[in-house]
């Protein structure tokens, strides 16, 4: 397997960074030269370009290397660092995911994944028989699925609508969800970016219409934490929950979940923590033994983060998206189900090729042109997701421009 090269500390990173204090964001987003350098600090394989990092964004070998130093040394210390400072440095680690998010700190847990913040709101809410929730057919299956085990275990009515690709405008959405609510309504779940289009959902504008017709509103935000540059109660919404380990780059194993302090008191832990007050939120953690090494190497991520700036890497990856769409969004026989307009959409984008379904486009990119890409067939959505991330190259979406419009015909 090829493999690219090791490279820069986080010491050689800072000086890069020094170097270029006199740019503004827009200023620095296409200089080369720059983004080649946080390149040389992931190992990358050279057998295939990645354009699939929507999934799990690598480390870079600076934070790797924080990781496997937690690994070893929780490793060495054992039981003792279990029993002694395990959640000393947890909470450590909390603050600044709390900090980062502009959030209190007891308002933020640590879970594993999106999947389990948003799942222990879903499972957690006081249901009755007939009511109501609002999703999006477009929404991450996972959550769907919870959706549905609450409609076969407490008897809820889940009210489905479907996201337009290109909407003529903010209103065209918040239209859509308000359409669905009735005076049975509970909880309206949103995707902060929809995960298999990279569309970019108006979500205080969402949130402002439900609290008015008293409706409580969860957001699914794993492609959207430290990808995109915003604090969650900014955001206006009840429950927020992401990945840590796609945008943050974060090992496997990390999530985070927002809950409005007013509302702690109303959910339900998944399993039962030691008697706690009601609008304690740590009610809502107990996990048993967790991931400790994992946990140990959010604080580093975030230093690695805030390093590269949330500006700059916003801008550079709504670059890189608008980049490779730009020479194909006028290709006859090329289909693009992101938005194009800039508030709308980030780093991922899917593309489609008429006549081609989704699962044989990405075994051609594959099997025959070695860009490793993932195929979305879901209602409204077929073509394959295009995720790059701030080691791509200009060259490798030049490549996969090249690629497509030969595939294309």
């Amino acid at each position: 397997m090829g493999v690219g090269a090791v490279l820069p500390n986080m010491d050689g990173l800072a000086k890069d960074f020094d170097a270029v204090t006199h740019l503004t964001s827009q200023e620095l987003v296409s200089n080369e030269d720059f983004w080649a350098n946080i390149r040389k600090g992931y190992l990358i394989n050279t057998d295939y370009i990645n354009l699939e990092n929507g999934y799990y964004c690598m480390m870079p070998q600076e934070n790797l290397e924080i990781y496997l130093e937690n690994v070893k040394s929780v490793n060495f210390l054992a039981s003792r660092y279990m029993r002694t400072v395990q959640f000393e440095n947890r909470n450590l680690a909390r603050k600044q995911l709390a900090d980062l998010a502009g959030c209190a700190f007891d308002e933020v847990i640590i879970t594993r994944n999106t999947t389990e913040s948003l799942d222990l709101v879903i499972s957690g809410q006081d249901w009755s028989a007939g009511d109501e929730a609002i999703y999006a057919e477009q929404d991450y299956g996972s959550m769907m699925d919870m959706f549905r085990l609450m409609e076969e275990r407490h008897g809820i009515i889940s009210k489905i609508v479907s996201l337009p690709n290109h909407p003529k405008n903010d209103q065209e959405i918040i239209d859509l969800y308000a359409s669905q609510i009735t005076d049975k309504t509970k909880l309206l779940m949103i995707s902060h970016v929809v995960n298999i289009t990279g569309q970019v959902l108006p979500v205080k504008k969402i949130c402002d219409m439900a609290h008015q017709r008293g409706i409580e509103v969860m957001v699914d935000g794993a492609h959207a934490f430290a990808h995109l540059n915003f604090k969650i109660p900014d955001l206006n919404c009840d429950y927020y929950g992401t990945s840590l380990h796609k945008w943050l780059n974060v090992p496997l194993g990390a999530g985070l979940l927002y809950v409005q302090k007013d509302k702690i008191r109303n959910l339900w832990p998944l399993f039962a923590e030691a008697e706690l007050p009601r609008d304690d939120i740590d009610r809502l953690n107990h996990m048993g033994t967790t991931p400790v090494h994992v946990e140990l190497s959010i604080p580093g991520a975030i230093d690695y983060y805030q390093m590269i700036g949330e500006d700059r890497k916003e801008a550079r990856l709504k670059y890189l998206k608008e980049y490779w769409t730009s020479k194909l969004k006028d290709h006859p026989n090329i289909i693009l189900n992101t938005p194009f307009e800039t508030e709308r959409s980030s780093a991922i984008a899917n593309v489609g090729i008429k006549n081609m379904n989704s699962q044989d486009m990405a075994q051609v990119l594959f099997d025959t042109y070695d860009i490793w890409v993932v195929a979305i067939d879901r209602p409204g959505v077929h073509g394959c997701r295009i995720t790059p991330n701030v080691y791509t190259s200009i060259h490798e979406l030049d490549r996969f421009v090249e690629v497509l419009k030969e595939m294309a015909g």
